[in-house]
């Protein structure tokens, strides 16, 4: 596609009168915020669902962990439909199931169908996959670079707004009214996405057939392994059910693998991602999502915790919200650094610096959580990490992946992400459920070897970063 000065012939290339590529970008952004508004319902509200539903801290985790299971199944189909011709049906589609989502969890009297609501809202995780394959579509050249890095970190900018947000609306009323707004902020997303972006189908996509076996396996092999690890502690990690839900994942992970590398038009290019820089990208992904939810659950619970625990900050949910803001700002700066960066260095030049601050954030809370300030420091650092690595991986795996497969390698990534948060929120459950004190809160000791896991995540990705660089030729 041209990059045409002429502001005519720019909105002939977006589809509609009146909308200019420089117009889309703001509107991707604003439909790829709803993943952060939707995102801000959880980490934050875990005690207060608890409460309000009468169930422990380490149940009520699973409002994070079935959010991001769906959403793990969900991104890599969202991503392999967005390469297709029906980009806009796809965004509106799954938009409203987003806001029924939101509805239903709003409306719950019973944690059961509460969790309904927050499996639906897990398509939100697929959003900015399609907002990115827009971009790519419809953008400029000299605009998709810098647009699509900007959608990839919208996610972990937009919880600056969304957390803060969450708190004041749950502190002020009660929690359902935070899901209201969720549910008013998708419908604002939908009236935007039926306005600015160009209506389909794009003529220019392939019309290949989807690969239903292969979405199939994929959703099985997650579910078995994501269930196994968050019940293994209950169940008890040598019994028959944990060890076979953990065969079972590795069963249909292989079979899916096989899948993949034999039809024609698999939902994941597995051929592809074989490639050095689409291989580290997507193991920053999956190590850098579990260290990040790790971090944010903890420092969620950690500033609402009793300061009776002996490491908890006593925040009100009306003040725990801006916990998270330091984070967004960090996120925020990154990418807009990285900017500036990206023309004078390498992308792969940066990714260690961004995994150096993650590790350094984890290191800080791991040995230092009993001041607010030390936590708003340490959330700070890690978002300025994961903005930065977050801003350089769609451009690193760009360089190997055609642009008709970029979808479905960005939307793997993404799928990586949250496969990775997914672990990073189970694997706090099981740490939290194991160390329950008399009160119902998990002891100092639960909290500490969380954030130790988290450390020891960050500072494998930054060891393996840099003897990736260092072994790397120089040009």
């Amino acid at each position: 596609m041209p990059d045409d000065p002429d502001p005519a012939a720019e909105s002939r290339v977006a589809g509609r009168p009146g909308v200019t590529p420089a117009r889309l970008l703001p509107c991707l952004v604003y439909a790829a915020l709803s993943t952060a508004v939707v995102s801000s319902l959880g980490m934050l509200l875990v005690p207060t669902i608890s409460q309000e539903l009468h169930v422990s801290v380490s149940t009520a985790q699973w409002m994070l962990t079935v959010n991001l299971l769906v959403g793990a199944v969900a991104t890599p189909v969202m991503g392999r439909l967005s390469d297709g011709p029906h980009k806009k049906l796809l965004l509106v589609c799954s938009l409203l199931v987003i806001l029924a989502g939101s509805v239903i969890a709003a409306l719950a009297t019973s944690f059961a169908v509460f969790l309904i609501g927050r499996a639906l809202q897990g398509l939100t995780y697929g959003i900015v996959p399609v907002t990115i394959a827009l971009a790519k579509r419809y953008l400029p050249p000299d605009r998709a670079a810098p647009g699509i890095a900007s959608l990839s970190v919208t996610v972990a900018t937009g919880m600056g707004v969304g957390y803060p947000l969450t708190g004041i609306i749950a502190g002020s009323l009660d929690y359902e009214f935070a899901f209201w707004f969720a549910a008013l902020f998708v419908v604002s997303a939908l009236i935007v996405v039926l306005v600015a972006v160009p209506a389909g189908p794009d003529e220019r996509a392939p019309r290949t057939p989807f690969d239903v076996p292969g979405a199939a396996v994929l959703a099985l092999g997650l579910a078995a392994l994501l269930l196994s690890v968050s019940e293994g502690a209950t169940w008890g990690w040598g019994s028959g059910r944990t060890l076979g839900g953990f065969t079972a994942a590795a069963a249909a992970l292989a079979i899916w693998s096989l899948i993949e590398l034999r039809v024609p038009h698999p939902l994941i290019n597995l051929r592809v991602l074989r490639r050095p820089d689409a291989l580290i990208a997507n193991i920053i992904a999956v190590t850098l999502g579990m260290v990040m939810y790790i971090v944010l659950s903890i420092g969620s619970i950690i500033a609402q915790a009793p300061t009776e625990t002996g490491y908890g900050i006593g925040l009100a949910v009306f003040w725990a919200g801006f916990v998270m803001l330091p984070f967004s700002v960090g996120s925020f700066l990154a990418n807009r650094v990285m900017h500036r960066l990206t023309r004078r260095f390498e992308m792969s030049a940066l990714l260690p610096v961004g995994a150096a601050l993650v590790a350094a954030a984890s290191l800080i809370l791991q040995v230092a959580y009993d001041e607010l300030w030390e936590i708003l420091l340490g959330m700070f650092l890690v978002g300025t990490g994961v903005g930065t690595t977050y801003a350089a991986i769609p451009a690193l795996i760009a360089r190997s992946v055609a642009d008709e497969e970029l979808g479905s390698a960005v939307s793997f990534n993404q799928v990586l992400r949250t496969v990775g948060g997914s672990f990073g929120s189970a694997l706090s459950g099981v740490v939290l459920a194991a160390h329950l004190g008399a009160d119902g809160h998990s002891t100092g000791e639960g909290i500490s070897l969380a954030l130790t896991l988290s450390s020891a995540g960050a500072v494998t990705v930054l060891a393996g970063l840099l003897i990736v660089r260092f072994r790397t030729p120089r040009t």
